[in-house]
């Protein structure tokens, strides 16, 4: 879809616009630790703007990495066209060493530093999230399985383009953005808790929810 070697014009008015709007979001200045019962953790960033670096006492990155890195070693971008990484030390694009922001598209590989490889994805063809798989033997700070670049939408489910792939799951769960907060809506019910719910309910950057054949938490980082 896009060249990954491509530079990206980085005075686009209306790219700067729609950053700025969502980071103001309260929602997109948080990071989450999202906890799937017997499926494993996932670390959440709703934000449009995802800076990457070596996790480090006092570390001011969104996604501190336990590898071999600088404080801030990259910064990944979403806007309405597409996902760009911008490297600030030595990044590695699908094996090509990139310098300039570029475009990343699914299935990409990205490598930082001497060893970290992530898997770079877009598993669900109606949600602008993405996902980061790890290649390399390397976890986030506190660690998960993976990263999760939430947009406005964040599928659990039993199908394969799931963002988070439930396997014994009845039915998809989906965690979506609305009027600054986060909601999660099932095909059954549900309580948020102890709060029970029909289809749609609010939750909150803490909340546990627990429905039929499902359970998952959310914590703040």
């Amino acid at each position: 879809m896009y060249s990954s070697a491509r530079p990206i014009p980085m005075d686009s008015a209306a790219c700067v616009q729609w950053i700025e709007s969502a980071v103001k979001n309260p929602i997109a200045k948080s990071r989450l630790l999202l906890w799937v019962d017997a499926v494993g953790g996932f670390y959440v960033c709703p934000g449009a703007e995802v800076r990457l670096g070596q996790a480090v006492p006092d570390s001011n990155v969104d996604v501190p990495l336990l590898a071999d890195l600088s404080r801030h070693h990259a910064t990944i971008r979403r806007d309405e066209e597409g996902y760009t990484i911008e490297p600030v030390r030595d990044v590695w694009l699908n094996h090509h060493k990139i310098d300039t922001v570029s475009w990343i598209n699914d299935g990409s590989l990205i490598e930082m530093g001497r060893a970290l490889q992530m898997r770079f994805s877009r598993p669900h063809p109606l949600s602008a999230t993405a996902r980061l798989d790890f290649s390399s033997n390397h976890r986030t700070q506190p660690s998960a399985a993976a990263v999760l670049l939430m947009a406005d939408t964040c599928v659990l489910g039993p199908v394969a383009h799931s963002h988070v792939v439930c396997r014994d799951w009845p039915h998809e769960v989906v965690l979506h953005r609305q009027h600054g907060g986060l909601y999660c809506r099932s095909a059954t019910p549900f309580e948020v808790d102890g709060t029970r719910y029909q289809q749609q309910g609010p939750i909150t950057l803490h909340s546990h929810v627990i429905g039929e054949e499902f359970s998952f938490s959310l914590e703040e980082i």
